[in-house]
């Protein structure tokens, strides 16, 4: 068999996530998933973690939204404060590694103060695989003992891998139960595999703050209707 994880992302974004995520898990095939320490919905995120604790918590890292947990980063910022760092790797110039460190290992300090520790790390539109950033990846994951994402189009050393296999490719006009009962074609039978997912219920502060809205709800739809088939089997955290 192979180990499957389904992670679902943005655990903390909103409430109406929040909620899409845990119906994800208790009626569907979500058995993980990763949170931000600096939105809206944060402390209803630890909340309802506290409340299912099979579902598997890690931290979603941010440099791409919000503002920082550390005021002290002016490379990632603009004048009023917000991270200014683009999703795209080549749009961005001035980062200084030090305020990507200070900033995330805050981030990591933030979401132990909550009393949960963090089970995996990966980050906000997958940043943490730039490679000018792997040093950075590299101390936390060894600083925290964090397996991270395997999002990196290149082998790495020295980091702990959540998984050996990673599939991003549930999201937008490929979200169809056809993605789950055609899995065997995707993943190659070589460990466990991870993949990544948006479930959520749309709210106001979603609506106005991410342009990938209405796919979540077709997500979660997808995610509580179907089966998991051999030779996949979802990985029970407890």
């Amino acid at each position: 068999m192979i180990p499957l994880i389904v992670n679902a992302d943005d655990f903390g974004f909103s409430r109406g996530v929040n909620h899409g995520i845990i119906d994800a898990h208790r009626f569907g095939i979500v058995n993980s998933t990763t949170m931000m320490v600096h939105t809206p919905g944060t402390e209803h995120a630890v909340e309802l973690a506290k409340q299912y604790p099979q579902l598997r918590v890690g931290i979603h890292l941010v440099l791409t939204f919000g503002k920082p947990v550390n005021q002290n980063v002016p490379s990632l910022v603009d004048e009023h404060g917000f991270f200014k760092v683009d999703k795209n790797y080549a749009n961005n110039s001035g980062v200084i590694l030090e305020d990507v460190r200070r900033e995330w290992d805050n981030q990591i300090q933030k979401f132990l103060s909550f009393g949960i520790s963090p089970a995996h790390m990966d980050s906000h539109h997958h940043i943490h695989a730039w490679p000018y950033l792997t040093p950075v990846v590299r101390e936390l994951a060894q600083k925290y003992n964090l397996p991270v994402r395997n999002a990196f189009r290149e082998k790495v050393e020295d980091i702990p891998l959540l998984s050996d296999v990673f599939l991003d490719g549930f999201y937008g006009e490929n979200v169809a139960t056809e993605f789950f009962t055609d899995l065997h074609q995707k993943a190659e039978d070589k460990g466990t595999l991870e993949v990544m997912c948006h479930p959520a219920y749309i709210d106001t502060f979603l609506k106005e703050n991410s342009s990938y809205c209405n796919k979540r709800v077709q997500e979660l739809d997808v995610l509580t209707n179907v089966t998991i088939q051999s030779p996949f089997s979802l990985i029970s955290f407890k």
